[in-house]
């Protein structure tokens, strides 16, 4: 007679239920998200230097059920701390890309206050509200982050426009508003405080556990999502479109308040009263069982505006397909994205390279082409060790710089 497996053997959490307290503390409305992951990269082609570099993530998040604890109906209070480590493979070894090589790397390397909001629901959990410190990508234009580069990870916009639209593991305070329109279909708006602050990176490693309001607030993110999740022949899919208004000034990447290039006539940038762009996220399960084996496709496309935007536009597609091997919990990866560095913004890094001899840069002019195929195994469900190819071409946009083939390995760990 078989016995009955280990618990870490069947359990999605390392440590198991905790002899039985995790299950006991949440059925009274306490649930825990503790997490590691770690993203190591060794750079075989490109730059300057075949280098191999590591940088990881903890986290540690709990939710409050408070209608189970204190009678509230329909709220909850979550709070979710992290800390980043590591270094950048592709500033490390002057690559020159744009986006991340190790996508969980950046914005401070130091401990965040990530997530510390109330959320409320109304009308049959038809409405939700929430309130406090949130990353934009929380909410908003939610995407997975299976893969290691950037391209292929989180909430597109953010990758273009990351000095104020901020993803994980940076907080700002927001408030979101989603309302169901059917059981298939929702439509939220939100406000996000948009600071310099909150993306400068010795400001965060002195104040990113606080949740504080700092000075030099320059206006609001805000953004508006339409979102549909149907059932296609059986099979989940998740289709979302949205536009996004940043009420801060943006600064031209080629004229200056003289309306003059700023190349050659020097002075201070041109002011733009406002900031936008507009994404559409997709991703259909095409083959398997709902939710399980099967092959998942998505398309992500986000583009920003064109006069105060270096990077303004960007387009990922790919496939996973969970299940191979009869593994349940394994599945691979493939993509091709693009991220395109403003033809505006080379127009003037020409010029000043004209009139400014032996003080040259690099143009970036183009689309950096990334293609990214991973194998995720997970040996207990709790484990994934997820060893990536990458191969980068034109980093930054730039026929400049060298292409790079990276070797990667993005492993997760839940507790």
């Amino acid at each position: 007679m078989r016995s009955d497996p280990s618990p870490m053997a069947s359990s999605k959490y390392l440590f198991g239920d905790w002899g039985g307290e995790r299950t006991r503390l949440e059925d009274k409305g306490i649930s825990f998200d503790f997490g590691y992951g770690f993203e190591a990269a060794h750079n075989y082609s490109g730059g300057d230097r075949n280098i191999t570099r590591y940088t990881d993530q903890w986290k540690f998040g709990s939710a409050f059920d408070l209608q189970k604890l204190w009678g509230w109906t329909g709220a909850t209070f979550k709070i979710v701390v992290t800390d980043r480590n590591g270094r950048n493979i592709g500033a490390d070894a002057n690559i020159g890309n744009n986006q991340l090589i190790q996508e969980v790397y950046g914005r401070g390397q130091t401990w965040h206050l990530t997530v510390f909001s109330l959320e409320q629901k109304f009308f049959n959990d038809r409405l939700t509200w929430k309130l406090g410190r949130l990353p934009v990508g929380e909410d908003i234009n939610q995407f997975s982050c299976d893969f290691q580069n950037l391209t292929f990870c989180g909430a597109q916009p953010g990758n273009i426009v990351g000095d104020y639209w901020v993803n994980w593991p940076t907080s700002q305070w927001a408030t979101v508003l989603k309302l169901d329109t059917t059981k298939d279909t929702f439509v939220q708006i939100a406000a996000y405080q948009v600071n310099p602050k909150y993306v400068d990176d010795s400001y965060a490693r002195h104040n990113g556990l606080k949740p504080n309001f700092p000075s030099g607030t320059t206006g609001a993110l805000i953004p508006l999502e339409f979102g549909w999740k149907p059932m296609v022949n059986g099979l989940p899919g998740s289709y979302r479109a949205g536009v996004w208004y940043n009420t801060s000034k943006g600064d031209d990447l080629y004229l200056n308040e003289d309306r003059q290039p700023l190349a050659v006539a020097g002075g201070d940038p041109l002011q733009h009263d406002s900031r936008k762009g507009a994404w559409i996220t997709f991703q259909q399960q095409v083959t398997g069982e709902a939710g399980g084996k099967g092959a998942t496709v998505f398309l992500n496309i986000a583009s920003a505006d064109h006069a105060t935007s270096a990077t303004n536009n960007q387009i990922a597609l790919g496939v996973e397909y969970k299940g191979i091997f009869d593994r349940p919990n394994d599945f691979v990866g493939a993509a091709l994205g693009g991220s395109h560095a403003n033809g505006y913004a080379a127009k003037n890094q020409r010029l000043f390279n004209a009139t400014h001899p032996g003080q040259e840069g690099i143009i970036n002019d183009g689309y950096e082409k990334v293609a990214e195929v991973f194998y995720s195994w997970s040996p207990i469900p709790s484990i994934a060790i997820r060893p990536n190819l990458q191969y980068i071409k034109d980093p930054g946009g730039s026929k400049q710089n060298d292409d790079a083939f990276v070797l990667g390995l993005k492993t997760s760990v839940a507790f």
